[in-house]
């Protein structure tokens, strides 16, 4: 039996066991779902490369496999490329379409392979690198591999890198010492090591030589940490060249934003060219033209400002001249790539609740939106061909196929994944609604029914507030915060994006900074008399409301100035003290931005909207839930929480996950997760 069919047959069995037609959507069903993403199309559009995540359950994690359409097929049909107990992903294809290179740690570690598209072809490992590949991307011609690599700067080779970790593991002190910031990222202490990019030549047999450091002179990650990729750099179209996005660490990395875009040669030998010095704010995703004459990349204006806008610039590669397109469309650009013919570039952003993807004109800016409703993930575009991995708050993503022209398109579904594992579950039904908000402005919202809704009924309520803070709860799909899985156990749901909320214009973004309890908690309580005035199944004495990350804030903030607005709080990965946050958060130009500075020269910003202020005040039973690894909030910020709350005799629960970090991804932790939750709001909803 294939390990496709090993996966699919414990996930169907883990789905399905005792459940009868029809059904609401489980945690079960949450989490051993594939997940479709990563499109890549062939040179000539006829097939694309994408990748599946399917959860083992019994080794608790997911494992990628790389599965291939044939578009030009009467009726095009997913084939399974890659099998194996280790993943594959980043599929990237040959510049002939003849063979698609990916990275997989099938051989021990991640290196970069090449499989022959052909019938029967077996997938050959290109690189053999002392240390692992954390991202890659293939040249034009085929001719040579950029490639980034987690280094000890300090040394001469690969294998320097390989001796120096060895003899570390052997060593019984376990002490580091720190000289500056960052001391430890999102979940991870820093060792020393740095993202360096590498370029190597490939030969005629397809096998990669000896790699040469193209960004080792900065002291910088190429790509980024922790969620940067091959995005962060490419070749210019005559392979001779990269682009890579690099922020210089110095001093002031951990309070830095400040990205810059550095030209080097692809062969190496020269030192990188800062092309973007004059910006002291945040340069992202270059990206040439096809013809190789201008350079596209992000830009933000706000030093210190990771949700500022992104507005895409287009640069002259001969003239260094730069102008911004499409100015006035108030839009926050999330990932774009260039149409074929250079006449314009597809961008995918936040719009009113949805995450559309657009055609933006190169010469006059002009802008049109290809999509509808819905997330427009991942997409790649080829000739005349887009395909995008879409989903909704429906369903998760599946690959659509669009063209690079026309309004608001339909598109061509081409995959169903979850048919047969979801085939007796009734996903329940949503609806967007708007209300003046803080300052008489429209706010959106959405409120999806229980699974099994009944007119006339009334339906407790579990209230979904988003993180970010700037950040959208809308039609959109995910597999840690997902209102299907409240509607499935019968609750009602209600989602607002209320001030600070991406994509309805910079300006309604902004407006959470410095006023984090103020106008977002009016928003909130507006937006819940708001559905439950329109919505006469809602049962606004029978709510729980339920956050994490700013939305965790926003329940310590509720518990002490709204505190006879719910039953009980689920409260995940949230900020109970400002002062705390300001001084032990690694992110430090998150918590100076949103508060005007530093806490020492500001400490009356951080204290207006201070939970811990507020204790005395709360009442409301609470759930308190986080990750050991989470060095965004730090565990003391759940541990004072539920101090503050037993102290006082409420109600209260503490679930701390030792090995999750601001998420919850592991499949059983996932799962415990949603049960405790759901079990939490059965206990105060009295269902």
């Amino acid at each position: 039996m294939t390990l496709r069919l090993l996966v699919l047959g414990a996930a169907v069995a883990a789905a399905t066991s005792a459940v009868a037609a029809p059904r609401g959507l489980t945690i079960e069903d949450l989490a051993s779902m594939d997940r479709v993403g990563s499109p890549a199309l062939s040179p000539d559009a006829s097939r694309v490369v994408y990748t599946v995540r399917a959860t083992n359950m019994d080794k608790n994690r997911g494992i990628t496999q790389l599965w291939m359409i044939d578009l030009k097929a009467a009726k095009p049909t997913p084939v399974q490329l890659t099998q194996h107990d280790a993943s594959s992903s980043q599929p990237q294809w040959s510049a002939s379409g003849d063979a698609v290179y990916f990275v997989s740690g099938r051989s021990g570690s991640a290196q970069v392979w090449r499989l022959p598209v052909s019938a029967g072809g077996e997938a050959v490992r290109v690189t053999d690198y002392p240390v692992g590949v954390e991202s890659f991307r293939l040249s034009p011609k085929g001719d040579r591999l950029a490639m980034s690599f987690e280094v000890f700067r300090d040394c001469a080779d690969l294998a320097c890198t390989k001796k120096r970790l060895d003899d570390k593991a052997k060593n019984k002190a376990t002490g580091m010492l720190y000289n500056d910031m960052f001391v430890r990222h999102w979940d991870t202490w820093k060792d020393g090591r740095r993202n360096v990019l590498y370029s190597a030549p490939v030969d005629a047999s397809g096998k990669a030589g000896a790699a040469v450091s193209l960004s080792g002179a900065l002291d910088a990650d190429v790509h980024s940490k922790p969620f940067g990729g091959a995005d962060d750099y490419q070749f210019s179209p005559d392979g001779q060249k990269i682009v890579f996005a690099a922020r210089v660490a110095g001093k002031s990395e951990s309070w830095s934003t400040n990205f810059d875009l550095y030209e080097v040669a692809a062969a190496g030998g020269t030192t990188p060219r800062n092309l973007t010095g004059e910006n002291p704010a945040w340069d992202a995703k270059p990206s040439f033209s096809p013809d190789g004459k201008t350079l596209a990349y992000l830009m933000m204006k706000r030093p210190g400002f990771e949700a500022d806008r992104f507005h895409m610039v287009l640069m002259d590669v001969a003239t260094g001249k730069k102008r911004v397109l499409a100015q006035d469309w108030d839009r926050s650009i999330a990932d774009y790539k260039w149409r074929e013919d250079g006449k314009a570039l597809l961008a995918n952003a936040d719009d009113i609740g949805n995450h559309r993807l657009f055609s933006l004109d190169a010469a006059s800016g002009k802008v049109t939106a290809l999509t509808g409703k819905g997330y427009a993930g991942d997409f790649d575009v080829k000739k005349d061909t887009v395909v995008v991995a879409h989903a909704s708050l429906s369903g998760g993503a599946q690959l659509v196929k669009f063209k690079t022209e026309g309004a608001e398109q339909k598109g061509s579904q081409l995959t169903w994944a979850n048919a047969e594992r979801l085939k007796d579950v009734k996903m329940a039904d949503f609806e967007q609604f708007s209300y003046k908000g803080a300052n008489g402005e429209t706010v959106y919202g959405h409120v999806m029914k229980p699974w099994n809704y009944e007119p006339g009924k009334k339906y407790p309520i579990a209230f979904l507030v988003h993180g970010g803070p700037q950040g959208s709860f809308g039609n959109s799909w995910s597999y840690r915060w997902n209102p299907q899985v409240y509607a499935g156990a019968g609750y009602a749901t209600v989602f607002i994006d209320f001030h600070g909320s991406t994509g309805y214009g910079q300006a309604f973004t902004d407006s959470i900074s410095g006023d984090w309890g103020g106008k977002p908690l009016e928003d909130l309580q507006k937006g819940m008399a708001a559905a439950v005035a329109k919505y006469d199944f809602l049962d606004g004495n029978k709510a729980c409301a339920l956050g994490a990350s700013y939305g965790g804030f926003m329940m310590n903030w509720i518990a002490g100035n709204w505190s006879d607005g719910f039953k009980c709080i689920v409260n995940h990965d949230g900020i109970f003290d400002q002062r705390g946050m300001a001084y032990a958060t690694e992110e430090l130009w998150f918590t100076e931005w949103e508060n005007g500075g530093t806490y020492y020269a500001n400490p009356q910003n951080y204290e207006k909207h201070n939970p811990v202020h507020h204790v005395a005040k709360w009442k409301t039973p609470m759930l308190v839930i986080q990750g050991d690894l989470d060095f965004r909030v730090p565990t003391t910020q759940a541990l004072g929480t539920f101090a503050a709350l037993q102290r006082q005799g409420i109600k209260s629960q503490l679930l701390v996950f030792p090995d999750e970090n601001h998420w919850v991804l592991k499949p059983a932790n996932s799962i415990m997760w949603h049960k405790t939750v759901i079990n939490w709001l059965d206990d105060h909803l009295n269902k």
